[in-house]
């Protein structure tokens, strides 16, 4: 389940709410496309943003439009145990396959604290669990040290590493048995190299064909394929990161008229420079 190209799904709005008719269509799209398992509800997704109550009908949503022909890897992270509990507990209840469980952000916890958080949470709730490290938008990255903890529970089984560390992944993989994601896009072949078995993209928004067809070719031992396809991807992989994500991926869906491009502040539209540069990376992959 936990392998291949994972996308992480953005949260369509209109007029300030959650658009569920275009949030199911999405779902229908990464199906017909080959996408691997969508992940709703993670940074790609605004989950910082959405309320508890918009939180689990996005959930709800994907995994009944899902309707198991697809794993849904529910975002469920919180900066606060309790919260992460409540929404983990949700995603079981309401059929998520597995759960992605962001560090908590802000209060940079030790690695004690990490691994009590994690804890917590694997011991109360039998789903299998994503461990999600992006020290830049959280401020703390957990160490191979506490995953290689965290394995003890057999239901941590996985961690989505986005820290852009080759020697975080070397030692997570060296010192334990976990699946390991790449969180990055442009580091999914690198990462894959190491032992990695797929990625959780952002850039799978925009090219889902091409994505899951890197990991695959990767999984297959077609090494020139999937070096062929590092290099296409690579370009427009960097610019869905010259702004804040997901602002880029929204704007290009927008472009490509697949969305309309709204986001919830305190995130806002692209400079008009960066959305020009983000056009081209379009226009050079030919989609535009």
């Amino acid at each position: 389940m936990l392998s291949g190209s994972i996308v992480a799904l953005v949260t369509p709005f209109r007029n300030g709410e959650v658009d569920l008719g275009r949030l199911r269509e999405l779902v229908e799209f990464h199906i017909r496309e080959g996408t691997s398992a969508v992940s709703p509800c993670g940074t790609t997704g605004e989950s910082a943003t959405l309320t508890p109550e918009e939180h689990e009908k996005v959930i709800s949503e994907v995994v009944q439009q899902a309707r198991g022909r697809i794993p849904v890897v529910a975002g469920t992270g919180s900066n606060s145990t309790k919260e992460a509990l409540r929404l983990t507990h949700y995603a079981k209840k309401t059929g998520a396959n597995a759960a992605l469980i962001i560090t908590p952000y802000y209060n940079k916890p030790t690695q004690e604290g990490l691994y009590r958080h994690y804890r917590v949470l694997a011991e109360a709730v039998d789903i299998p669990i994503v461990i999600y490290n992006v020290p830049s938008r959280t401020g703390i990255s957990i160490s191979a040290e506490t995953v290689a903890r965290l394995v003890e529970f057999k239901n941590v089984v996985a961690i989505k590493e986005a820290s852009g560390s080759l020697d975080q992944v070397s030692d997570i993989l060296r010192l334990c048995k976990i699946t390991v994601l790449s969180g990055d896009d442009s580091l999914t072949l690198p990462i894959m190299s190491l032992g990695g078995k797929g990625v959780v993209s952002v850039v799978a928004n925009i090219v889902p064909k091409d994505t899951a067809k890197l990991v695959e070719s990767f999984l297959k031992g077609n090494i020139s394929e999937t070096t062929q396809l590092h290099h296409k991807l690579f370009p427009l992989c960097k610019a869905m990161f010259i702004e804040t994500n997901p602002i880029p991926v929204k704007t290009a869906m927008k472009l490509l008229g697949r969305l309309n491009g709204e986001l919830r502040l305190p995130l806002c539209e692209m400079s008009k420079e960066n959305e020009n540069r983000l056009s081209k990376a379009l226009r050079d992959y030919k989609l535009m």
